[in-house]
């Protein structure tokens, strides 16, 4: 009896503790280093720390922190901070706190954790160990490695300044260009003492497969990612430490052409050629008795053609099995037939890849077979994406197989390359000798949903000729590795696929630049950055990604401090496809954006003065402040076929932008404490104004040049519109849309500002009516033709591409208006959020998620005759406003407690039929009686 009482008095006092543990407990987790976990190759001395809070209590604030970065994590373990020790220093902040150490020191590798304190002066365990390694800053420090070549660069070919394919007859004659042979590397080396760490350093231009001891380091895709090479390269780092073995080691790299070498073969939409493609390695080996070891790229590597026997960015590849050589990649090989490899003597400044590499997303099988007319054979994916596909073939001979993919088929069931780049195809030249071979390609991509096939047949199909038979075609959609940041999904399943179609296009053009397009140009184009920029950080992580969009863009800059509508600049084009606002924009919008959402002003700091010569370009540019040049409103639709705006004059949204560029320099010269910067944009940003209404608001209409929807919605947006006139302006808005039944007009650049103006002024039921029809283009127009990712066009035509992102800008709406997730105006990096969900139409409820710096940001609602209901997550140091459908605060209750009981949870008054209570962080479960 004494035992059994002792054991429940156990139990009690067990519970107890768990309870008091939960009700303070609090820890830190998600580490970030320059906004990575973990990561190898950063360039910046001074890095900025992140972390993010678990807390089981309500309404949680960090109170202070204290961060230990040593060189060993033996004396991290110690809580011996070598390198920094902060201290505690008072203060609420977690995302992006700077070291302020000792000096760190290229090639070298580090180690951090963190605690914190709550407001009532309790301390949370120290995170687990983190690390971070410094990348190589100068030229010295790649310790007189060589960039390596198979062969010499023919300097009368190269061409560093792209030539758009339509002129290159009348730039170059018929020379043809750039079919330099693709090699491989090799060079062994020998690990004889104990290994601490290894870590490689590796640029391989255009792109590179890097192997050790037989096996791919890594699962990059087409690393590194596409700049102006005669400007910079990117390299990329590889912890190589579990590649090793004591003993004899191998090191074997591949190339292939990229945009660094684009042959005048097959389909090309630019023609370019820095040289022969080439390499530069570094391999630094720690070893535990403090020496370390260098292997870098020289002549004494060894280099030999590779089986890839062609290799275009815009043609496809090809790759000739019979030439593989066993072994090539292991220690022990003979290599005595190859070649040493050579000095190119080619010089760039090298900048380490700090976006986040391409790699396989998605396995995507074939779900149907099709004959075409003549009887050949096309595989059905069902999905247009972005990516390659990888092939199991058995053959008895050498026989090769074509395949080429296409987005569309022609009515005879062949496929159609028309839109997207034709001819472009994979050819795999099989061994012949092996049951069943499998392979993909390597440096290459295209977007596409069929394969057709040249040469093979299916296995168990007919098969008279002997020819090879194709056991599988799986379809690899490679992308971006960002992480996923949000996720959508509500009770209208056209929102669903709606969401979906746009995010098939936005993965498929997120490589290592935001492209157009994943086939016929594989572009940049700007307008995308700064247009899709809060609808795609709201499905991913793009904290890191914006780096290198503004390192393109500054790269590139004219010295009159043009930036061109495409960054990378990789050909010059002509008119407004050289020089547009709303597409150079970027350069100061995104950057701004980019502090917004992520509070990191690095951007801003590092290309104030840059964005200050390019909003004095525009100016430049301008007639009396008014900017009147460029393609403007693209894609809307109007009477004829799209391109350049028909709605909308150009000078509309041309100098609106201008006007929002000013705007945001202003507020960027008071941040970074400028204040004389700032009164110079402000009076600037004045004279826009006045000059944009003189010119375009006709006094006697009461409206906006041609009364579009984009010049309606931008003059809204932006703060154009004088206050007495903006109910007039937006009701001008409303009877367009509702005059039409409901249909858009606006284009790539007016829509996002449809949408931007309606839900800023309470109209997402409007929003709804324009995006719920199947029978004007649109979205929903776009899947009752069949679309599965989203096209060029509203009309969802056949003749331009099926695979653009440009106007996807509903997937915003979706996060902000329908899930209600957005942050308050002020707030940074959503240290204040904004819950507000908008029911429209037959909407029934929705969930909707975001990863916050601060951590996951969760909405949850339910619409039903009786009641609604809302399940709100906020993550831990940050706070929110949430808005409730009530006209009293006796209709809500939170966990089943009526508002008016709970304690410290403040509410306002209703207006316009809402209710505002304001939360710290906390789950909270909030139902609202009709």
């Amino acid at each position: 009896m004494k035992n059994r009482r002792s054991f429940h008095i156990s139990i009690l006092l067990s519970l107890f503790s768990l309870a008091m543990f939960a009700k303070g407990s609090f820890s830190v987790y998600n580490l970030k280093c320059e906004q990575e976990t973990n990561p190898l190759g950063i360039e910046k001395l001074r890095p900025c720390f992140s972390w993010q809070i678990n807390a089981e209590e309500r309404n949680f604030e960090q109170a202070a922190w204290q961060i230990l970065v040593a060189d060993t994590p033996e004396a991290l373990d110690n809580e011996n901070g070598t390198i920094w020790n902060s201290r505690k220093v008072n203060s609420p902040a977690s995302i992006l706190v700077p070291f302020n150490g000792k000096g760190l020191e290229a090639g070298q590798t580090y180690f951090w954790k963190v605690r914190i304190w709550d407001k009532q002066g309790n301390a949370s365990p120290w995170s687990p160990a983190n690390q971070f390694n410094i990348g190589l800053l100068s030229e010295k420090d790649w310790s007189n490695a060589k960039w390596i070549a198979l062969e010499k660069d023919r300097k009368e070919e190269i061409i560093t300044t792209g030539i758009h394919a339509p002129l290159v007859e009348n730039a170059i004659g018929d020379k043809k260009t750039g079919t330099y042979r693709l090699p491989q590397f090799r060079k062994e080396f020998a690990v004889n003492k104990q290994l601490k760490r290894a870590i490689a350093y590796v640029s391989g231009l255009g792109h590179f497969d890097m192997f050790l001891n037989g096996i791919k380091v890594g699962d990059n895709f087409l690393d590194p990612g596409w700049t102006k090479y005669d400007k910079c390269a990117l390299y990329v780092s590889f912890d190589i430490t579990g590649h090793l073995q004591q003993g004899n080691n191998a090191v074997g790299v591949m190339l292939g052409n990229g945009f660094f070498n684009i042959p005048r073969e097959r389909y090309y939409k630019i023609l370019t050629s820095y040289g022969a493609p080439k390499l530069i390695m570094k391999i630094q080996l720690e070893y535990t008795d403090g020496s370390t070891q260098h292997i870098v790229s020289d002549t004494d590597w060894k280099v030999t053609e590779s089986p890839i026997t062609f290799s275009s960015i815009y043609g496809g590849e090809e790759y000739d099995a019979s030439k593989e050589q066993e072994g090539w990649k292991q220690p022990g090989f003979n290599d005595t037939d190859w070649n040493k490899a050579i000095n190119s003597n080619w010089k760039t400044a090298l900048i380490s890849q700090r976006i986040p590499p391409l790699k396989v997303r998605d396995r995507i099988p074939t779900v149907r077979l099709l004959q075409t007319e003549k009887g050949d054979w096309v595989y059905d994916l069902g999905q247009n994406f972005s990516g390659i596909l990888q092939l199991k073939v058995r053959a008895t001979d050498q026989h090769p197989v074509k395949l080429y993919p296409a987005e569309l088929l022609n009515p005879d069931n062949s496929i159609n390359q028309s839109a997207s780049g034709a001819p472009f195809y994979f050819t795999y030249i099989p061994k012949g000798s092996n049951p069943t071979e499998s392979w993909q390609p390597q440096f290459t991509y295209y977007g596409f949903r069929y394969v057709q096939v040249e040469g093979a047949v299916p296995s168990g199909q007919p098969n008279p000729e002997g020819l090879p038979e194709i056991i599988d075609i799986t379809g690899l959609h490679t992308c971006n590795s960002a992480d996923e940041a949000g996720k959508f999904s509500c009770s209208n399943e056209m929102f669903n696929k709606i969401y979906n179609l746009i995010d098939w296009s936005v993965r498929s053009n997120m490589a290592s630049v935001l492209t157009d397009c994943p086939h016929r140009e594989k572009l940049g184009w700007l307008e995308v950055a700064h247009l899709m920029q809060y609808s795609i950080q709201y499905r991913y992580n793009m904290a890191r990604f914006y780096e290198k969009v503004m390192n393109d863009m500054r790269s590139t800059q004219a010295e009159n401090g043009q930036i061109a509508t495409t960054a990378p600049e990789l050909v010059e084009f002509e008119g407004g496809f050289k020089d547009t606002p709303e597409w150079g924009s970027a350069f100061i919008i995104s950057p701004w954006y980019v502090y917004q959402w992520y509070g990191d002003k690095q951007l801003i700091e590092k290309n104030y003065p840059d964005m200050q010569r390019y909003l004095d370009y525009l100016l430049s540019k301008s007639d009396n402040y008014i900017i009147s040049y460029g393609l403007g409103d693209w894609y809307d639709i109007g009477p004829n076929h799209p391109g350049e705006s028909q709605l909308t004059s150009n000078g509309v949204t041309a100098t609106a932008i201008f006007y929002y560029n000013t705007v945001i320099m202003q507020q960027i010269a008071s941040l970074l404490n400028k204040p004389a910067d700032a009164d110079k944009y402000a009076k600037q940003a004045s004279r826009i104004k006045e000059a944009f209404n003189t010119t375009f608001w006709n006094k006697s209409t009461r409206k906006y040049d041609r009364d579009s929807q984009a010049a309606n919605a931008i003059a809204l947006y932006t703060g154009l519109v004088e206050p007495d006139n903006k109910e007039q302006v937006f009701n001008n808005l409303i009877a367009d849309i509702r005059n039409r039944n409901n249909a858009l007009t606006a284009g790539d650049v007016g829509y996002r500002y449809v949408l931007r103006a309606l839900e800023e002024n309470n109209a997402s039921d409007v929003i709804y009516d324009m995006n719920c029809k199947y029978d004007v283009p649109g979205y929903g127009w776009q899947l009752a033709h069949g679309a599965t990712s989203l096209t060029e066009s509203w009309q969802a035509y056949g003749f331009v591409s099926n695979n653009h992102c440009m106007l996807g800008h509903l997937m915003e709406w979706l996060f902000s208006g329908l899930g209600g997730i957005r942050q308050e105006k002020g707030s940074v990096a959503f240290k204040h959020i904004v819950i507000k969900p908008e029911p429209a139409g037959d909407i029934r409820d929705a969930d909707t998620s975001y990863e916050s710096p601060y951590g996951l940001i969760h909405s949850s609602w339910k619409n039903d005759k009786k009641t609604f209901s809302l399940r709100v997550e906020i993550p831990a140091n940050s706070s929110a406003s949430i808005y409730l459908p009530a006209n009293a605060p006796g209709q809500i209750s939170e966990s089943g407690i009526p508002l008016q009981e709970i304690k410290g949870m403040k509410f306002s008054a209703p207006v316009n039929g809402r209710i505002k209570v304001e939360t710290g962080s906390g789950i909270y479960n909030f139902i609202v009686e009709k």
